[in-house]
């Protein structure tokens, strides 16, 4: 037992002295270029920080429906509807509004998970307000998640659709039944590879 602690022991050092060993030339080189993704990543904040003002716009267009009848009308005609009633544009203002919501959501999910998994560790280990899934986030795992949210997405704007279907024609309600199941199908598909592979490196170990 003794023996095999000294093992381990003696590997874990060779390992450390393995990583702290600085790249040079061009491996060095090749590794760094991980931070060119970080203007990308930069970007995507701004792009989030425009989504709170537009989620923002939109929640106050939507608040003066309650007592303001033109509010009701212009808010109709801006969504391409016949304001049938209240209820509805409230309901289609609100799906506009959860809309925004989750491609938030997908944007913080590429922003902390795509950083995380390609440039740099946010060494976020212990500290309270870590995401959930950030522990064990990879690739794989990364690229099932964003299928999921896209899905969510695309439900809200399949919903929209359906609400408001009196005002388009069948054929856009159909092809946007028909992109929908094919996000479907495709989610479905990255999640059965993810899975195969796992199977098959857990095979191997």
């Amino acid at each position: 037992m003794d023996k095999l602690d000294q093992a381990r022991s003696t590997q874990e050092r060779q390992v450390n002295q393995v990583r702290s060993q600085p790249l040079r030339g061009l491996p060095a080189l090749i590794f760094a270029s991980r931070w060119l993704q970080l203007p990308l990543y930069l970007g995507l904040i701004v792009a989030q920080a425009v989504y709170v003002v537009l989620f923002i716009q939109e929640l106050s267009h939507l608040v003066p429906v309650l007592w303001d009848p033109n509010a009701l009308d212009n808010t109709a005609s801006a969504l391409g509807i016949v304001a049938r009633s209240k209820e509805i544009v409230v309901m289609l203002m609100v799906l506009s509004l959860i809309d925004v919501v989750m491609i938030s959501n997908l944007l913080i999910m590429v922003i902390i998970g795509g950083y995380e998994t390609f440039v740099s560790r946010l060494d976020l280990d212990g500290h309270p307000d870590q995401p959930e899934w950030l522990s064990h986030v990879n690739a794989n795992i990364l690229k099932v998640k964003l299928a999921t949210a896209i899905i969510g997405i695309s439900s809200i704007h399949l919903l929209k659709t359906f609400i408001s279907a009196e005002s388009l024609s069948e054929k856009t309600m159909l092809w946007q039944t028909l992109i929908h199941l094919a996000f479907i199908l495709s989610a479905l598909s990255i999640a059965w590879i993810d899975r195969m592979l796992s199977s098959g490196s857990g095979q191997q170990h």
